[in-house]
């Protein structure tokens, strides 16, 4: 028998519904509202910030959308977040919030009014079918959504249905560089909720490692075990939070040389280093981003050791350039001079001079952090890049040695190890605190804690 072209229309999975299965679905619901008291957590927060990017722009309408949804593969999507500029501005952070939009409307000599334009929560009567056939936004599908109502209850916003938006002249963030470069700057500098949001994506990634450390055993007996160490850390991202802020990067041997490997269907050898770069993303979308290279024995061999430590020393060198009123790429400068001059003493390089240390640590050596793991990054460069430290910013300290394991200018020993050591610290006005550390970044510091988390999970 061949489909009609309206059973088509439906889907392939779905089933023609009768007037009388229609009618019965439409009867006999229950209440079921969220607690009057329901607000996002950043309720007290968004007004302020919403106030600074009206400040920007007077007089004209500023258009951002939290996005659309995104097909993996034939009618499955990839799992929704919303645009972090939309997330900052409303403190709404969920799948649910798919095609909907913040509109800034003009308001007076200078202000704007914030309406939220949104996809309500279908009705059960009145003719709507939605509820239970709407694959994608049907609450039987996906899951409640907030009505109008609650939906200003939690924003503070007032709310319109997103069928009266239309088409509105303005600046989108979606394709305004001017707007998104303002959306980036004006989160350069975190308040103190969103340093405490940062903070708790850092505990959890903490978390995400001693899991990792205590899972070594049986990954490093399964043929895919980096992909086992992926694993393990995402289901503590999940439990604890959103999920992982980034792809994980399990990287053991060579792997490790690759600086953004996530294939991760490695096995791990006993005599490696794993090189594990992770991160944590909260309920809020702050994001963690944190890097340990680990020995998977347990204890650093001499030659692991070697590398290890210079790269160590290029980290405390960055940590120790970071101060309000210092130019961002002084870190980073930092931790070159003292990779560059290791390598010269190694015999790697003839002097410390030039740049030809890149050949072994090709990336930055840090970036900001927030809503997004490269966070900011639309912002202008002397804002950002060529701009100063400021008290309240957020961001990564990460040097790396990448010894390539074909590269023929260094001594055989040296070859297929890859070093990356990333911490997250947030500028004070003495310096900046090192906020990611509960977890140990010493040779001897990460042996011992090794070892007492393997004994542990031995005993149990």
């Amino acid at each position: 028998m061949t489909d009609t072209p309206s059973r088509l229309n439906i889907g392939s999975h779905d089933l023609p519904v009768s007037p009388e299965l229609s009618r019965f679905m439409a009867a006999d619901w229950a209440p079921s509202p969220l607690p009057d008291a329901a607000r996002v957590s950043a309720y007290e927060v968004t007004p302020a910030r919403r106030e600074r990017l009206s400040a920007r722009f007077p007089g004209e309408r500023l258009i951002i959308p939290a996005g659309e949804l995104k097909v993996r593969t034939n009618d499955c999507d990839h799992r929704f977040r919303p645009h972090s500029a939309y997330a900052w501005l409303t403190g709404l952070t969920g799948e649910d919030q798919v095609g909907h939009v913040l509109v800034l409307e003009p308001s007076g000599p200078r202000g704007h009014e914030p309406v939220l334009y949104l996809r309500p929560r279908s009705p059960r009567s009145g003719g709507s079918e939605e509820f239970y056939r709407d694959r994608r936004y049907g609450e039987f599908w996906v899951g409640r959504r907030p009505d109008l109502a609650e939906a200003e209850r939690l924003t503070g916003l007032r709310c319109a249905h997103l069928d009266e938006l239309g088409a509105p002249a303005g600046r989108n963030a979606a394709t305004d560089t001017e707007l998104a470069a303002a959306l980036s700057e004006l989160r350069l500098v975190k308040d103190a909720w969103e340093v405490g949001q940062l903070q708790l994506a850092v505990d959890h990634t903490a978390a995400g490692f001693e899991d990792v450390v205590r899972a070594l055993p049986r990954a490093l007996a399964h043929p895919r075990g980096e992909r086992w160490i992926e694993g393990v850390f995402g289901l503590r991202a999940r439990a604890e939070g959103n999920g992982t802020g980034y792809d994980t990067i399990a990287a053991s041997g060579a792997h490790a040389c690759v600086l953004h490997w996530i294939r991760n269907d490695g096995r791990l050898d006993r005599g490696d280093l794993l090189l594990l770069d992770a991160g944590v993303e909260t309920d809020s979308l702050y994001t963690a981003d944190i890097t340990r290279t680990l020995p998977l024995s347990g204890r650093f061999s001499p030659v692991q050791r070697q590398v290890y430590e210079l790269v160590l020393a290029a980290q405390d060198a960055g940590i120790a350039a970071l101060r309000p009123g210092a130019s961002f790429r002084d870190f980073h400068r930092a931790g070159m001079r003292v990779i560059a001059e290791g390598l010269a003493e190694w015999g790697v390089l003839k002097d410390a001079r030039g740049d030809l240390h890149r050949r072994y640590t090709l990336c930055s050596s840090g970036h900001m952090l927030g809503l997004d793991v490269h966070d900011c990054a639309k912002a202008r460069a002397e804002t950002y890049l060529d701009g100063v430290l400021e008290e309240g910013q957020v961001l990564t300290v990460e040097p790396g040695l990448y010894l390539q394991p074909d590269d023929e200018t260094l001594p055989p020993e040296l070859r297929g190890i890859g070093v990356r050591i990333e911490d997250d610290l947030v500028v004070t006005a003495e310096g900046a605190r090192l906020m990611s550390g509960a977890l140990p970044r010493t040779v001897a510091g990460i042996e011992e804690w090794m070892g007492a988390l393997l004994e542990s999970g031995q005993s149990r």
